[in-house]
């Protein structure tokens, strides 16, 4: 890595590997707060636009840690695949859509239940903090999924489950380009890659 982005983004991987390496006997908690807090302070954040030269790109975690920059969505992404990569369940992962009510625009984070009944936690790169969804009242949940499902909100609650997520254009796609490879030659060999599979 260091041969195409410099000595600063092979020593960000490094330590994105050793997080990897070293908080898999963790609690889930303790994952959530070693990759909230990485991405947080690790990447800075950058509009599509200038870093990609699209409206709307979402960068797979090795392109982001590539970089160093990232918007909502590459925050969001990138903290999901880590998250899995430790071994927590995908099914307690969701990226969800809301409206940022502070600024009045639309944003990404992700959720993490513990249980199927519980309130979710919510990483964000806005908010260094995790805290319960119902702490959150400047975000206006929209939709929400991961490999397993769409789920639209309704007005208490994260709603019903609606349609699989392969009608989400840029998951489908941000998966494939995972799947086959997004950066040649850059390999997190730490990681479970078999996490980063697309569900059928």
């Amino acid at each position: 890595m260091a041969l195409n982005y410099g000595k600063v983004a092979e020593n960000r991987a490094k330590s994105w590997e050793d997080i990897i390496k070293g908080a898999q006997n963790d609690s889930e908690w303790n994952k959530l707060n070693k990759v909230n807090r990485f991405f947080n302070q690790a990447i800075q954040y950058q509009d599509d636009l200038p870093l990609w030269g699209k409206r709307d790109y979402w960068a797979s975690p090795v392109e982001t840690i590539a970089r160093g920059k990232g918007d909502c969505e590459d925050y969001a992404i990138a903290k999901f695949f880590s998250l899995t990569a430790l071994g927590v369940p995908e099914s307690k992962l969701r990226l969800m859509y809301v409206r940022q009510l502070t600024v009045n625009q639309p944003h990404m984070v992700l959720i993490y239940f513990e249980t199927p009944k519980s309130i979710p936690l919510v990483l964000d790169n806005y908010n260094l903090d995790i805290l319960p969804a119902n702490k959150r009242p400047d975000l206006k949940p929209i939709y929400s999924f991961n490999g397993g499902g769409l789920w639209m909100a309704k007005a208490k609650g994260l709603g019903r489950k609606v349609t699989n997520s392969r009608g989400v254009s840029a998951w489908d796609n941000l998966l494939q380009r995972i799947e086959q490879g997004s950066l040649p030659g850059v390999s997190f060999a730490s990681a479970n890659t078999r996490q980063y599979q697309p569900l059928h």
